[in-house]
């Protein structure tokens, strides 16, 4: 399957409602980005003016601190669509960075593109609500983790939770994920009798 097929059946399979043509339309107005490891695709500072599909690669979700430290908010890897899903993230300039991992391919589709042409999709409502709701759920979890849970525990939730992010997520990415330092991390791992990948 050729980059764009797979591109353009993404957005079927999310707005099954589109008309060919109007699907088609919809594709071509985005851009596909072949990142280096680190390269940034969104900067704070920056407005988030884009939705991005992850066709190959992670991207991470940071923010940068008054001392220059990087503590990582969420992942996204192969398939997923991201986008500036309230006003005010469309409006004001970002506070954190995205970034890929390691090598990366990402499309980007002008916001202003998506909404005008999946407006008034029931597909497109229900895609935000869904996208709302596991934000929602996200972070009410993960301030339940961090007021009540040991960095033990938490690094066992992550294994059973993300066991995909344990085998592709460098160590010192997750344990800012985890609200713990790198070198906290390798102990309890090996604490926990567990091999670095």
């Amino acid at each position: 399957m050729s980059s764009s097929h797979a591109w353009t059946q993404t957005l079927s399979r999310r707005f099954p409602e589109l008309e060919s043509a109007a699907l088609a339309t919809l594709a071509g107005q985005a851009h596909r980005v072949a990142l280096d490891a680190n390269a940034t695709l969104l900067a704070a500072g920056a407005p988030w003016q884009h939705a991005f599909w992850v066709e190959q690669g992670l991207l991470r979700l940071f923010y940068i601190d008054s001392e220059g430290r990087e503590s990582n908010k969420n992942f996204h890897a192969e398939d997923a669509f991201i986008w500036p899903v309230t006003d005010v993230l469309r409006r004001e300039p970002a506070a954190f960075f995205i970034a890929a991992l390691g090598p990366a391919t990402v499309w980007c589709l002008p916001y202003a593109a998506l909404d005008s042409s999946v407006a008034r999709l029931p597909s497109w409502t229900a895609l935000q609500l869904h996208a709302l709701a596991g934000l929602l759920d996200d972070k009410m979890r993960r301030e339940q983790v961090f007021l009540q849970c040991t960095a033990r525990e938490r690094y066992e939730a992550l294994l059973r939770e993300r066991p995909e992010w344990v085998r592709r997520i460098p160590l010192r990415h997750l344990a800012s994920y985890l609200g713990m330092t790198d070198v906290s991390l390798s102990r309890l791992r090996a604490g926990m009798k567990l091999i670095d990948g």
